[in-house]
């Protein structure tokens, strides 16, 4: 059955995820009544930059939803009051690792727009990371600097994967 707790929060979830999807859509339609006062040239870079922007929102909000849902799976375990005090211990350190791994998250995505000036994704999954870059063209001298800036942020090797979107 499920309780108060869940449904609120499943519902403010839900309406999150609306405004977010049509926070996204809103700059493009923007975009198309605008295009009348603007040049050709200037109007392909929005745009371009609106459909990169697009492609990076779109893999945050699957992580976070991705993430909120395993946080919510171990938040009712915490407040099971028939959950051993091991499966909450467990429950509880795994919380805290989703927090450093969206911290550590965070920190790389910004340290690699400020200092290579590219947008990105990144997501951490055990050992491994895995960065998308927007960007057209494939660069390998680009691709291992992003591969050492990421690394320089973890004391045991990780297997890092970038994907270049366009």
């Amino acid at each position: 059955m499920i309780n108060r707790k869940s449904i609120w929060i499943l519902t403010l979830f839900s309406l999150i995820l609306v405004l977010s999807v049509y926070y996204i859509t809103m700059p493009s339609e923007f975009l198309e009544t605008a295009s009348k006062n603007v040049d050709n040239s200037k109007q392909t870079k929005e745009v371009t930059s609106t459909k990169e922007n697009e492609i990076i929102s779109t893999l945050k909000v699957e992580n976070e939803k991705e993430r909120n849902t395993k946080i919510t799976e171990l938040q009712t375990i915490l407040t099971k009051k028939d959950a051993t005090s091991e499966e909450k211990n467990n429950a509880y350190e795994e919380l805290k690792t989703i927090n450093i791994l969206k911290g550590k998250e965070e920190e790389i995505s910004t340290k690699i727009k400020n200092e290579l000036k590219l947008e990105n994704f990144v997501k951490i999954k055990d050992d491994q990371v895995r960065v998308v870059v927007i960007k057209e063209n494939q660069d390998a001298k680009l691709a291992t600097d992003i591969m050492n800036l990421v690394q320089s942020n973890f004391d045991s090797k990780m297997y890092i994967s970038i994907k270049f979107q366009k």
